[in-house]
């Protein structure tokens, strides 16, 4: 006779949980607030403090990056997925970082490597910039 098997520790939700450590968050650290005060901290900086307080209890890497050129709709993010689409985002607030934790976790479940529009926070709805392709999606121009 065998001795039973231990009880799996890993409970059915955990099992089916997705795996979002393959979504990264970049916010724009140098982005001013909307009267463009030079004060710091800067208002970009409030908001990736805000994302990483967000994402603490997930697998999303949240980062910051000195300037991503969208300074007319300051206080600006991406989202990035290997081998997906990517996502820059604007006219954010200091306390947006719930909404772009919200955004990644949509994201790390897609399987067309877009963020699902349902379900999207509406800041990610109205403050979307641009979405680019992966270079594997792109075509030559004949």
């Amino acid at each position: 006779m065998f001795p039973a098997e231990p009880a799996d520790p890993v409970s059915e939700s955990e099992r089916d949980a997705p795996v979002l450590g393959s979504v990264t968050i970049l916010v724009c650290a140098t982005c001013r607030d909307e009267t463009g005060s030079d004060a710091h901290p800067r208002a970009g900086s409030l908001l990736a403090q805000d994302a990483r307080r967000a994402a603490s209890n997930d697998a999303i890497s949240v980062r910051t990056v000195e300037c991503l050129g969208n300074c007319k709709r300051r206080l600006s993010a991406a989202l990035l997925r290997d081998g997906c689409w990517s996502y820059v985002f604007g006219d954010l607030a200091p306390d947006s970082g719930a909404d772009l934790v919200a955004g990644a976790r949509l994201f790390s479940t897609s399987t067309d490597g877009l963020i699902p529009w349902r379900g999207r926070p509406d800041s990610l709805k109205r403050g979307l910039v641009a979405r680019i392709p992966p270079l594997a999606f792109t075509k030559d121009v004949p």
